[in-house]
């Protein structure tokens, strides 16, 4: 049987029809007269079940998918940035992003996993299949408050955990107040670009137009610092004086960089990156100018990589022997350092800053505890940090010795209806064995809002995601899931030295992280593993045989 694929187009919608057992009539799909296209784009045995492909109607992309006998059609793009998805892992019913990880349900399209927030457009009743032409991404279904309802729900906090909180709440048709809280001046955006292209402007970054926040009715209240926390009242006090009651709380003020504590740590040209007037201002500061960037973690690489083609000179200061060290271990460390280095960055490693030197209240020079003396003209600095809970104390919320706040599996405090999400929180990772972990990246930040929100509707939801995360230096992306502290062995498949290759990091008889550059969706492939609990054995690590990997074949490429 040949699968055709029919579109009707009504005012800037279409339907498409599929599948048809014969040929419906083929109209001239580059007509502008046409009001209906139809076009066979494969036999029935073309596709089998896991498999799926991209094919084109007219000048429209769409995914056609195979999942236990049904076939069905979805956006043929991630609603987070756009990945191919015909190039990302279909797992039963679960479609995994290549880029990012972002897991979508292929029978509905809804997201099921982040960073998309989004879910891709497929709209489903009898045989048929509808979507916009000009929106590529389809919002869940959401309410807004209702009259009547006082029940009041407080987030502090502006980033991804408290937006995927309200939204899910809204989802869920939860009717009262929500109030989210924050120190910034900006409606919830994308943190994760700042260290990718830093001369962003604010509109292209942000997650929710304002109109969104208005329309499901999700209050935003901008420069607002908390300065305490009164449980048994249930009160948040602010630096302006005022206070809000709350029935129920969730805590996700993040962390804030941490500063250097050395002579002249605090001239002009010491810059560090947590907003987008940062990122701007280290862009317009380092162009053409000698710049000295201390870290060797995400952040301080991938500035450095942003700056190779911008600045006079690009120099690193790296605690350790190489970068990424404990995160993604030496050998990738040596990777992205040579990667660098052939751009020009120059590494100063097992090195710390003594001393910054001043002309007028700008930075001359930097000193190294080595002695090494380094003209610069703007210093960056990334090398960690520190937890935004100083108004927790007196609170009864329990805080650990590093300051952040424990929570369980539900994300719940010590303290009923307070919850505690993203960077500041310290969790149980279902797939570490319920090992507690501080993980602060973004896609864990998105799932927590949403199992904080599942819980506060009393649904008791236990946090299930695989870590996933991604760093891009001089136009390179490696992608990372899973949790490999601790691990003892590193399994390579393909070669460092090739810039192709997937690290499998061991633990015991098991696989507990993956990295890959050039790999994909091989990791996207691991996070589904890792995200369905099933686990990957050293012996298939070991295994010549990659076919679990679903790496596309010569054909497909």
């Amino acid at each position: 049987m040949c699968i055709y694929v029919h579109y009707v187009c009504v005012y800037g919608t279409v339907i498409a029809f599929f599948p048809f057992a014969d040929p419906a009539p083929v109209l001239d799909l580059d007509s502008e007269e046409s009001d209906e296209m139809t076009a066979a784009v494969c036999l029935d045995s073309d596709l089998q079940d896991g498999q799926m492909m991209e094919v084109e109607v007219g000048r429209h992309g769409v995914l056609l998918a195979r999942c236990n006998g049904e076939f069905t059609v979805l956006g043929n793009q991630c609603t987070h940035y756009g990945a191919p998805l015909s190039r990302g892992a279909l797992m039963g019913h679960k479609l995994r992003c290549p880029w990012h990880g972002s897991c979508f349900n292929v029978k509905t399209g809804d997201l099921e996993e982040y960073p998309g927030i989004d879910c891709l457009p497929k709209h489903k009743a009898q045989s048929y299949f509808l979507f916009s032409l000009h929106q590529t991404n389809r919002m869940k279904e959401m309410g807004g408050r209702v009259a009547g309802v006082s029940h009041t729900t407080l987030l502090l906090g502006g980033g991804p955990a408290c937006l995927m909180c309200a939204e899910t709440l809204r989802q869920e048709r939860y009717g009262g107040r929500i109030i989210m809280v924050t120190r910034d001046d900006l409606l919830p955006y994308d943190k994760t670009r700042l260290s990718k292209v830093m001369d962003v402007e604010n509109n292209s970054i942000t997650l929710r137009r304002e109109e969104f926040f208005q329309q499901f009715d999700i209050e935003v209240w901008f420069n607002k610092q908390v300065t305490s926390v009164n449980t048994e009242e249930k009160n948040v006090a602010f630096s302006d004086g005022g206070f809000q009651h709350y029935d129920q709380l969730l805590i996700a003020t993040g962390c804030r960089a941490k500063g250097l504590d050395c002579p002249g740590a605090d001239l002009d040209n010491v810059l560090m990156l947590e907003t987008p007037a940062d990122a701007r201002r280290i862009h317009s500061a380092c162009k053409d100018s000698r710049i000295v960037v201390v870290g060797t973690s995400f952040v301080g690489m991938e500035v450095a990589s942003y700056m190779t083609d911008k600045a006079a000179t690009i120099t690193v200061i790296g605690s350790s022997e190489l970068p990424y060290q404990r995160t993604l271990g030496p050998e990738i460390g040596k990777i992205t350092m040579m990667m660098l280095a052939e751009r020009g960055v120059k590494f100063y490693m097992n090195d710390s800053v003594k001393e910054v030197r001043r002309e007028d209240k700008r930075v001359k020079e930097v000193v190294l505890k080595s002695g090494t003396v380094l003209p610069a003209d703007v210093l960056i600095v990334g090398i960690g940090v520190l937890p935004n809970s100083g108004f927790l104390q007196g609170s009864g919320i329990n805080m650990d010795n590093k300051k952040y706040v424990p929570v369980d599996k539900f994300m719940r405090t010590n303290v009923a209806d307070v919850f505690c999400a993203g960077d500041l929180s310290s969790f149980p990772l279902k797939m570490a064995g319920q090992e507690r972990v501080n993980i602060g990246h973004w896609q864990i930040a998105q799932a927590h809002g949403r199992v904080v929100a599942l819980n506060m509707l009393h649904k008791q939801v236990e946090l299930n995601s695989a870590p996933f995360y991604w760093t891009v230096l001089v136009g390179r992306t490696i992608r990372y899931t899973g949790y490999g502290e601790g691990y003892t062995e590193l399994i390579l498949k393909g070669k460092f030295e090739d810039l192709k290759f997937l690290a499998l990091y061991i633990k015991g008889e098991e696989v507990v992280a993956a990295a890959g550059l050039n790999f994909d969706p091989a990791v996207s492939v691991v996070a589904e593993r890792f995200s369905s609990g099933k686990v990957i054995t050293r012996a298939e690590a070991e295994s010549d045989d990659l076919s679990w990997l679903k790496l596309p074949t010569v054909e497909d490429q």
